[in-house]
């Protein structure tokens, strides 16, 4: 079947609307020039491709080249009891089909909320039907439906040592992937962007809005991170290639504190 990906965003959907709601939504954008849709077909015509990098031993990181919409790089965790894919491409070919079942194939398929849905149905029907699991919260975004779609809440281990978890924020569904054994044991948080790691990777971001600027209240941030700081966790990685090496933790608690005193006004002495 034919279907349509914003170029904007890069996600999938069904039939083709005027302007993608996604886009429209005070989180993200519709170009100036009006709405642009494309398709796989398209896509590989213009010379699109996937690259897969090792970001550490069992992780993986997947990248559309050149960008298709926000253009993150989705990750591959890889455990002996299968693979995960947290946040998704907007596009995929046979070649990447097939390096991603060298890996292992997927057992699970993860967004960590509607910006990073991309081609999410395609990629389950390509590697067999895998099981797509989406935020019950934000499951009125979906554009494109499939059996595969299943809704989820709260925490849950999906396969051992890789717990997902909603703490909110970004989206109310927001979601991020804890990975116990990466960082060689020491852990790892993947955080799509409802924790984005910054490039002085010593501190970290929330906000509601990345492009147009728009922040989450102190609270909010605070809920968020004591949320995953239930979890043992020294590395986190973000939904494009931004990377907390270590301390992530104390890091994402510290960032929050240092958010809620500005939102509340503490620092209003040097502005």
């Amino acid at each position: 079947m034919t279907f349509w990906i914003c170029r904007t965003c890069g996600v999938e959907h069904e039939s083709r609307p005027d302007v993608c709601a996604i886009c429209a939504d005070e989180r993200q954008w519709v170009p100036a020039d009006g709405q642009h849709w494309t398709t796989l077909d398209e896509l590989a015509a213009e010379g699109q491709s996937i690259e897969i990098k090792e970001l550490e031993p069992d992780l993986f990181g997947l990248t559309t080249v050149p960008d298709v919409g926000i253009g993150p790089t989705a990750k591959i965790a890889r455990t002996a009891a299968g693979n995960l894919m947290f946040d998704v491409p907007g596009y995929l070919d046979d070649t990447a089909v097939a390096a991603v079942r060298e890996l292992g194939g997927l057992a699970y398929i993860v967004a960590s909320h509607p910006h990073m849905y991309g081609v999410q149905v395609e990629w389950s029907r390509r590697l067999g039907g895998v099981p797509l699991l989406v935020s019950e919260a934000d499951a009125d975004w979906l554009a494109r439906s499939d059996d595969a779609v299943e809704l989820w809440k709260g925490d849950r281990e999906i396969l051992p040592g890789i717990t997902l978890s909603q703490p909110g924020g970004h989206f109310p569904g927001s979601s991020v992937a804890h990975w116990s054994s990466g960082a060689a044991g020491k852990g790892v948080l993947l955080s799509g962007d409802t924790i984005f790691a910054n490039p002085d990777r010593t501190s970290v971001s929330f906000m509601r809005s990345y492009p147009n600027r728009i922040p989450l209240s102190g609270p909010v941030v605070q809920r968020v991170a004591h949320h995953v700081g239930r979890f043992g966790f020294d590395r986190l990685y973000n939904n494009f290639d931004g990377v907390i090496p270590t301390d992530a933790r104390a890091i994402v608690l510290r960032s929050a504190e240092r958010h809620a005193a500005w939102t509340r006004g503490d620092f209003d002495h040097l502005t």
